[in-house]
């Protein structure tokens, strides 16, 4: 069966891109056509500067699973694609995945010649029997949703903002590690967790009301500490037993407090009381 096809990174597969791929979903029903999302293993940016280090909002394995809810995902090494101008890129999806029609975000731009308008789009895929189409920019209330709003929105923590443009809550996989163990001492023993994607951002250093998924447990409230390094740190207060070398999912919700200096392990153990009731309250 004949495809339509979209294009792009759609880093965070945030609440624009489901934007364009419902319309993408709705078009393919409409016209007896199978959906198709291409999209690259490598940030487009890292393969053109060599020094650029991309902070992501989702993993290749995350976006392929979040993308392959709204059709077929087409996976390609950017490295590849980069030298392929517009219409070579579209005769090669045309010719190789049976492409008859092209629907792009609109603000989106390919192809390595940079074509600036959507009627420069539509000329270069009418040539190689390709019918693209331009859709109108989503707006959520005030914002203009994008990737570079969710990051700026995490780098602020401002996780209210950020779950909200995402349409769904941040999440980071990590694996639990040794630390120092100071929590234990304390009564409130923490998980430190190293991400495993190491490319995926940080959320500012704070305090945030979060869930955990664990081999045992889904959505277990919890409170996450992030340093001024950004060392990630858990306390599941429903949890007993070990965590060590298991991986973890943290979905952030809440940002709770600032990181604080305390001037006795007893001041921290009263903050720390604080923060679980906090946690247990919100989460």
């Amino acid at each position: 069966m004949s495809r339509i096809a979209t294009i792009g990174f759609f880093d965070g597969v945030h609440r624009g891109h489901q934007f364009l791929f419902e319309h993408l979903r709705a078009l393919a029903n409409e016209r007896g056509l199978e959906p198709l999302i291409v999209t690259f293993e490598q940030h487009p940016r890292a393969v053109l500067d060599a020094d650029y280090i991309p902070h992501l909002l989702t993993s290749v394995e995350e976006r392929r699973t979040m993308l392959s809810k709204y059709g077929e995902v087409l996976i390609l090494p950017f490295e590849q694609i980069q030298p392929l101008t517009a219409a070579q890129f579209m005769t090669r999806l045309k010719t190789q995945h049976d492409v008859t029609t092209l629907l792009m975000g609109y603000d989106h731009r390919f192809g390595s010649d940079r074509l600036k308008h959507p009627q420069d789009y539509r000329r270069a895929g009418e040539a190689c029997g390709i019918e693209v189409l331009t859709l109108s920019e989503y707006i959520e209330g005030e914002w203009h949703v994008s990737s570079t709003e969710i990051r700026a929105a995490l780098e602020k923590g401002n996780i209210a903002m950020a779950n909200e443009l995402l349409g769904r809550p941040y999440t980071l996989r990590g694996q639990v590690v040794h630390g120092k163990a100071i929590g234990r001492t304390l009564g409130f023993p923490t998980a430190n967790i190293a991400p495993l994607d190491p490319l995926k951002i940080i959320p500012k250093a704070g305090v945030y009301v979060a869930q955990i998924n664990t081999p045992t447990m889904d959505n277990a409230p919890a409170f996450v500490n992030i340093d001024q390094q950004g060392l990630i740190e858990a306390h599941i207060p429903s949890f007993k037993g070990d965590l060590y070398d298991q991986v973890l999912k943290i979905r952030f919700l809440r940002f709770l407090r600032e990181e604080k200096h305390f001037d006795s392990l007893e001041e921290l153990r009263t903050q720390i009381k604080a923060d679980i009731d906090s946690t247990l309250r919100l989460a």
